[in-house]
């Protein structure tokens, strides 16, 4: 018998309170450095196996507390509060790291339970966010880093009713995640993410989103792609998952924006639907010069170059900007990435 359960979660709050629709309805962001790395483990149980990951010049470790590894689905948090921030700054208001919220607001915008587990499982995922620490070079909004720090510096429950569930959250982010904030170093997330049940889809469609954005596709390895997602199986149960993802979505179409393929050793994601056609300002995104690379290298020594190319196109994307000059505009944008380091 086939299990025809839905690879989604169910909307767990189809009808939203109407005096909190702005604040739910924020558009999600992301930040740029924990999308392309793997910050977050795909364990639904506690994690206390340090990890470190290794690309190029860049690395991270990432060490748990007692309460283990922040997970996948503890990312939402992080999600909420970098969104309220750009939904903030861009009404022209002032943000700083320290914010309160409604613990409701979070768990309705993010789709999860507002019983009395809900609650208690966003308390553990506070736990874990400022308990997680990592020490890592890797950049974010143009800032090296060679220090340790928690996801977030710390959490306080302002307020909480006598059966204890919190009403009001102060969170203080963490300095890597409010740079992000800062330099508008961010991407903007599908609100299907939060409807995800598996943390591995989450993960695959974080890097799709990062690396592939609107280009006609993005390839990567499938080891590089296990390392990528953090995943601790062996590379032929990561391609049997991969598989089965691959599979449910093809049943379900559930997988928001892009779809994967295996083709030989590589997986492939491609934008889905009206998104894969390419938009005006993207037909021009081609260099024209092919000594392009080199002098991006030469302006933003120590950066990868191709995931600065791939920021760049997404930023490009999201601000709908029209590139007459690719190169050019390349060029410029790697400059100020440099002079970030310097």
């Amino acid at each position: 018998m086939t299990n025809a359960r839905s690879p989604l979660l169910p909307d767990r709050h189809p009808q939203k309170d109407l005096f909190v629709c702005d604040i739910v309805d924020a558009v999600p962001k992301g930040d740029m450095a924990s999308m392309e790395h793997p910050v977050f483990t795909l364990s639904t149980k506690p994690d206390m196996k340090p990890r470190r990951y290794q690309n190029g010049d860049n690395s991270i470790e990432v060490s748990p507390s007692r309460y283990g590894l922040a997970t996948v689905h503890d990312r939402d948090v992080l999600i909420y509060c970098i969104s309220q921030c750009m939904a903030a700054l861009n009404e022209g208001r002032k943000v700083n790291r320290s914010m309160r919220f409604k613990a409701h607001d979070l768990l309705v915008a993010t789709n999860r339970q507002t019983s009395g587990q809900g609650y208690q499982l966003l308390k553990d995922a506070l736990r874990r966010l400022q308990g997680t620490q990592i020490e890592t070079n890797i950049r974010q909004g143009g800032k090296e880093y060679f220090k340790v720090f928690g996801l977030i510096e710390s959490a306080e429950i302002v307020r909480e009713t006598r059966e204890g569930r919190m009403l009001d959250v102060e969170v203080t982010l963490s300095d890597w995640v409010f740079d992000a904030i800062e330099n508008n170093h961010v991407l903007t997330l599908s609100k299907q993410y939060f409807f995800l049940r598996k943390p591995l889809e989450r993960r695959l469609y974080e890097l799709a989103r990062k690396h592939c954005g609107a280009q006609p596709k993005w390839k990567c390895g499938l080891e590089l792609l296990r390392d990528k997602c953090g995943s601790g199986s062996t590379t032929k149960e990561f391609r049997r998952l991969i598989s089965k993802i691959i599979e449910d979505d093809a049943a379900h179409d559930h997988l928001p924006e892009y779809t994967m393929s295996i083709e030989s050793d590589n997986i492939v994601f491609r934008p889905k639907g009206a998104v894969a056609v390419v938009s005006p300002p993207f037909q021009a995104l081609r260099f024209r010069k092919p000594e392009t690379h080199d002098e991006a290298r030469r302006l933003a020594p120590g950066w990868d170059i191709y995931v600065l190319e791939n920021e760049w196109r997404s930023w490009v994307r999201d601000k709908a900007i029209n590139v007459k000059d690719a190169d050019k505009h390349f060029l410029a944008f790697c400059n100020k990435r440099g002079a970030y380091r310097n």
